[in-house]
């Protein structure tokens, strides 16, 4: 991994953009969380965008509602939502106020807190195979990190919950279909740090002729 610099927490402006571009500037930041005075975190190896109402996977699909009224407000903010009714997922709401559109983090590369974070998930590491799968897929990274509903709404530019840049940089990123939804597949919106070890869903994605850009 390259040389880290000092933590810089993103602003609200990083945010304030095309989720498209937010999307693939993600990748390389990393998350960090802190509770009761313990911190973990980890870098964004892995998203997916959801744009608009006529993005049928997207939450804004159906119109406001109670649910989705994150994703109509203020770029910066997390979109914290239960999925299936078992694990807490974290996004990043982007774009204007109004403009319903967020990033969904996939997956991390433990960083901060290692321990910490095999202990919420009940796991054991000792090897780096077993550290790249602790925040493998969108639902173990917000066990691992102690990410729950509480944190909806909470801004992404202060407080508990932040994004920051370390200076870490992928060395290619890859874009392919989304994953884990029914509809809306054809949509080339998700985003990984090409042949990193925590990213999901390695089997079943479907890759791009051109995977970079």
């Amino acid at each position: 991994m390259p040389a880290r610099r000092s933590p810089k927490i993103l602003p609200r402006s990083f945010y304030n953009r095309p989720t498209l571009t937010v999307l693939e500037e993600l990748i390389g930041k990393v998350l960090v969380h802190e509770v009761r005075g313990r911190v973990a975190s980890g870098v964004i190896v892995e998203a997916e965008a959801y744009i608009g109402e006529d993005d049928p996977a997207c939450h804004a699909a159906p119109g406001p509602t109670k649910r989705n009224a994150p994703l109509y407000g203020a770029p910066g903010h997390a979109y914290v939502y239960l999925n299936y009714g078992i694990h807490s997922l974290v996004n990043a709401v982007t774009e204007r106020q109004g403009t319903p559109a967020a990033v969904l983090i996939r997956a991390l590369e433990p960083l901060d807190g290692v321990e910490l974070i095999a202990r919420r998930r009940g796991v054991t590491v000792t090897d780096d195979a077993d550290r790249a799968r602790l925040c493998r897929g969108p639902g173990n990274l917000t066990v691992g990190l102690g990410i729950t509903l509480a944190r909806n709404r909470a801004d992404l530019t202060s407080g508990p919950l932040t994004i920051e840049d370390r200076g870490i940089a992928p060395d290619r990123i890859a874009w392919s279909r989304r994953i884990g939804i029914n509809v809306g597949i054809e949509r080339p919106w998700r985003c990984e740090w090409a042949g990193h070890a925590a990213v999901s869903g390695r089997a079943r994605r479907q890759r791009q002729a051109a995977a970079t850009r």
